[in-house]
């Protein structure tokens, strides 16, 4: 038929199928090689977590709110939201929630009474390995992109999507040419991991598996001819990276510098000018966080917020001010159901702000780079301009 999607057979008892996740012909494809192809284990893209999610019809709620921006995982969603947020700009959502094809791959499994293998990496493994192989460049162009709508909207015809792997597959190549870190954890990593999982569940009986079409290329690579990933490469890309020694110590940098700084000129000079250094350090702390919380909408009791938290909180590494902007973002303009429904569907960029919940996230993260600009720029004022 003209919308099937794309597989390949790297033996006669494994074949992998392509899918575009958000895409109604997916689902439909999904069960007819299920019926047709009659495998005995039927693997997933989806890790527990997504499993869990998906087939318990669990969504992101007040408490799972609260506790994103307690645990400072805001990025992390924020992140998530957008690379939904791309493909509704490119025309391939039809009204499926994302993953909608795996749900109804683990439902026709379940139904038929076949082996079901969760077949991906962690979705927090993948996100903060992205996000911790962005540089802080490409990090400040994707914080960017929330700011900027594209004026023209790309519209992909799904029939061409369906039949052509190659067309996701330059989609992906797109995200390494932005972000060559993030595109190595999104795509390259789990190329490697899906492939290393799926020879681990596969037994001589056939095996289908389902996975985004733009996965079907490197996932063939790996397994044709298929080499045993390395113990300690699959514990390396199965796990977040450490931080090293300056990422440990940077969120102490500023507060010891500060307090050195002040403990030296009061040890050093009798006249020091306390009240200075105080009003210094608050304004470049309180002004620099209400205005990120100004760009990304915040109510007035948020902006009031981030600018008495500021000066406090980021003398405090185990604190932040988005924190407390996001709480009371919460709880003056909380979110329905159907605006949690709607941003983790994908609304556009744009939709962020109109979005109460993407606000939410929006403020607490937009907080804490301003307070976090403000703590820098008020250190470098105490050491450039004098403390006295």
């Amino acid at each position: 038929m003209s919308n099937a999607a794309p597989f390949v057979d790297i033996s006669p008892t494994l074949r992998i199928l392509g899918t575009a996740h958000v895409a109604t012909a997916s689902v439909e494809a999904v069960r007819e090689q299920i019926e047709t192809y009659r495998p005995k284990v039927v693997g997933v893209e989806l890790c527990q977590t997504r499993h869990d999610a998906l087939v318990e019809g669990r969504r992101l709620d007040k408490e799972g709110l609260r506790r994103v921006i307690k645990e400072g995982k805001a990025p992390m969603v924020l992140i998530q939201a957008m690379l939904s947020a791309e493909q509704r700009r490119m025309g391939l959502n039809e009204g499926q929630e994302p993953g909608a094809e795996l749900l109804a791959a683990v439902q026709t499994a379940n139904e038929a009474g076949l082996e079901v293998a969760l077949v991906d990496r962690d979705i927090q493994v993948t996100m903060r390995r992205a996000w911790k192989k962005m540089k802080w460049r490409e990090r400040f162009r994707l914080l960017m992109s929330l700011f900027v709508e594209e004026e023209d909207e790309e519209e992909i015809d799904l029939d061409d999507l369906l039949s052509d792997s190659d067309l996701l597959s330059s989609m992906m190549d797109e995200l390494k040419q932005f972000s060559p870190g993030a595109g190595e954890a999104l795509i390259d990593e789990r190329d490697q991991f899906i492939a290393e999982k799926i020879m681990q569940a596969k037994t001589e009986e056939k095996m289908l598996v389902v996975v985004g079409a733009g996965h079907l290329r490197g996932i063939e690579k790996a397994l044709s001819p298929y080499t045993p990933l390395p113990t300690e490469d699959m514990e390396r890309i199965s796990s977040v990276p450490r931080k090293g020694i300056v990422g440990k110590t940077l969120p102490f940098a500023i507060p010891l510098i500060v307090m050195g700084l002040v403990g030296f000129a009061l040890f050093n000079n009798d006249d020091v000018d306390v009240v200075r250094m105080l009003t210094i350090w608050t304004l470049f702390n309180a002004i620099f966080a209400a205005v990120g919380c100004i760009l990304a909408r915040g109510h007035p009791l948020a902006i009031l917020t981030a600018a008495l938290a500021s000066p406090i909180t980021s003398l405090n590494p185990a604190l932040a001010a988005g924190w407390f902007a996001g709480y009371v973002q919460l709880r003056i303009s909380e979110p329905t159901a159907e605006d949690l429904q709607l941003f983790l569907k994908g609304t556009t960029i744009g939709g962020f702000w109109s979005n109460r919940a993407g606000r939410v996230l929006l403020v607490t993260a937009l907080t804490n780079l301003g307070s976090m600009l403000g703590a820098w720029f008020a250190a470098a004022g105490f050491i450039g301009g004098g403390i006295t």
